[in-house]
């Protein structure tokens, strides 16, 4: 498995945006597609309906040699033995944790969501192994939250050293200037789940980002 320092190119299998196909053969699209992590996230599922599924794609990403991350359940990655999972600020610090170490369970590596600076901040401090830093863009994805602009991607260059990725509404269009405030990994969802051929579009993206 790549360490989370060498991934560039952070894709998702979302239930929101299935479209009709299969959870595994968008996984296996997004691995031959060059993704470096793939999360699965379904949002309004139960732990047991996310921990089948997760079941069925971790064999896909581990013959692929590619992170599977498991979004707002810790416990569904510990039992799972899935190599990192993803959690909200409304799941860690608003549910009381303050250190990773407080999570109870281990094995999987840690990601913590931020919108602003500060909760970037408390992430590290909290010994998350990366960051999201968004969303950069209006998204879809996260419906009624304000965008927090390159500007904060920009702060992230120049103060987070851990790994952390930029996410929310980069499609090929904005990439260019994601990169030039100092992003060198991104998180795609829909601009990769929405095409025909996400195999292909996982692929562009990948290519324009550093090796």
């Amino acid at each position: 498995m790549k360490s989370l320092d060498a991934c560039r190119l952070y894709a998702f299998v979302d239930s929101h945006y299935l479209h009709g196909r299969s959870a595994v053969d968008l996984a296996r699209a997004l691995c031959a597609g060059g993704a470096d992590l793939i999360q699965y996230r379904a949002k309004g599922q139960t732990a047991d309906e996310v921990r089948r599924t997760a079941e069925e794609l971790l064999p896909v990403t581990q013959a692929a040699s590619v992170p599977l991350v498991i979004n707002d359940y810790w416990d569904v990655a510990c039992r799972l033995g899935a190599p990192v999972c993803h959690l909200g600020q409304e799941d860690f610090f608003d549910a009381g944790f303050q250190k990773k170490a407080d999570l109870v369970g281990s094995g999987p590596l840690l990601g913590l969501s931020s919108h602003a600076p500060e909760q970037a901040q408390s992430a590290v401090a909290a010994g998350a192994d990366y960051v999201a830093i968004g969303p950069v863009f209006p998204t879809g994805t996260k419906p009624g939250r304000a965008a927090v602009t390159l500007d904060y991607v920009k702060w992230a260059a120049a103060n987070i050293t851990i790994p952390w990725f930029a996410i929310g509404g980069i499609n090929l269009e904005n990439l260019d200037s994601v990169l030039a405030a100092g992003a060198t990994r991104i998180c795609v969802v829909s601009a990769i789940l929405n095409q025909d051929d996400v195999a292909a579009a996982c692929a562009e993206f990948r290519r324009r980002l550093p090796a």
